[in-house]
Order: structure tokens, then sequence, then C-alpha cells
């Protein structure tokens, strides 16, 4: 019984986590909607970022935030963008934004924040959301 029980802890080992243990591989933070909002405003230097499709940014969006798609423009973006900056991400459901996060944590970026549950989740917590048209600056 020893060994079975030495056996399982041995083989078992690297896989468990101890609670509170956290591992090199954090890339970025999760928060749910209410400590995404808390923390944006709390932070200076910091980008609110909607890597949803255009069509889906048009629809309902945060406020202030600036539409920068995963499936195409974040590469360039990336290179455009003070790494020193805090990034907050949010999606659909958050998958996207996730993936988004992982990819600008490769580019050099180590500040980010991803909206767990997206902007679903940011409505069904009854947050502000703008719809509509986006009306742009006029150039005088």
């Amino acid at each position: 019984m020893k060994f079975l029980s030495f056996f399982l802890l041995f083989c078992m080992g690297p896989f468990l986590q101890l609670e509170g243990q956290v591992t090199d591989s954090v890339k970025y933070k999760s928060l749910n909607p209410h400590d995404f909002h808390l923390t944006y405003l709390q932070t200076d230097s910091s980008i609110l970022i909607d890597v949803r499709e255009p069509f889906e940014y048009k629809g309902n969006r945060i406020k202030g935030s600036i539409n920068i798609p995963a499936s195409g423009n974040l590469d360039y973006a990336a290179d455009t963008l003070n790494k020193n900056y805090a990034l907050f991400l949010y999606c659909t459901s958050g998958f996207r934004s996730s993936k988004a996060a992982e990819k600008l944590f490769n580019k050099g970026f180590h500040n980010i924040y991803n909206l767990e549950g997206g902007i679903t989740a940011w409505r069904k917590d009854r947050m502000p959301v703008q719809k509509g048209r986006i009306r742009r600056k006029r150039a005088v």
C-alpha cells in the first residue's frame, strides 16, 4: 500500500498544483466585470481594447474602448502601442480576448487584463454599454 501511494504521488506530483500557487505560465489576469471596471478606472496609462469584429463592436461596446480585431490588426497595433501601458481586453465571451492576451504577452506586454465572460458577463452584471453608430470627430 505504501508503494502504491508513493507511486501515485510520484506520477501525479507534477500535475498537482497547491492552492494559491501561481505558475510561471500566467500571462494575464482574468477579472470579473466589476473588478475589471474598477481596475481599469484606477490604472493610469491604460487602453481598453475590444478584440471583436467591427460589426460586433458597432452593435454594443464598453464606453471608451477602441476596436482592434484579434483576427487581423492586433499584430500591427501591438507594434505601435507603448509596452508600459496596461491593456484591458474583452470580446463576446472571453475566449478571443484570452488568446489575444497571450499573443500580446509574447509581443512584450506584461500588464494585461482580460474581461472574464466577455461583454456577455458585463451586460449580465448590468454594466453600462454604448449602442449604435460610432460617432467620429470631424476635422476642422
